[in-house]
């Protein structure tokens, strides 16, 4: 059904992949919807600063997989997460077991962050 998922298409791609039985409204899956922007934005900080907050990452990595799919998941974060971000996200993914072998192979995944997320 979806080729190619574009600005405005991404609504109904979420919708038709959101699978969250206890959800009671459409509140709560814009509040869903909000994780990416919270994975976007501390990407970007550890980009700027170097501080990683691993922790709080996979949490919302693993709530979108739990919500959308992993599948879905993969795809609605290369869409909305910029490309100079994919190398950390790469390696969450891969940590997470979520990213097949094929998927984004031209980026190379970040060492230092799956270092960190081996320590864990």
């Amino acid at each position: 059904m979806y080729e190619t998922i574009t600005n405005d298409n991404v609504m109904m791609f979420a919708i038709k992949h959101y699978d969250n039985p206890q959800c009671e409204g459409e509140k709560e899956f814009h509040d869903d919807m909000k994780r990416f922007k919270y994975i976007k934005r501390l990407l970007r900080k550890y980009k700027e600063t170097g501080v990683l907050k691993e922790r709080l990452l996979l949490n919302h990595i693993i709530i979108l997989k739990n919500l959308f799919g992993p599948e879905a998941c993969v795809t609605l974060l290369l869409f909305k997460i910029q490309r100079e971000h994919w190398e950390t996200l790469k390696s969450f993914l891969l940590f997470l077991n979520i990213l097949r072998n094929d998927e984004i192979s031209e980026v190379e995944e970040n060492t230092e962050v799956l270092e960190v997320l081996r320590k864990l």
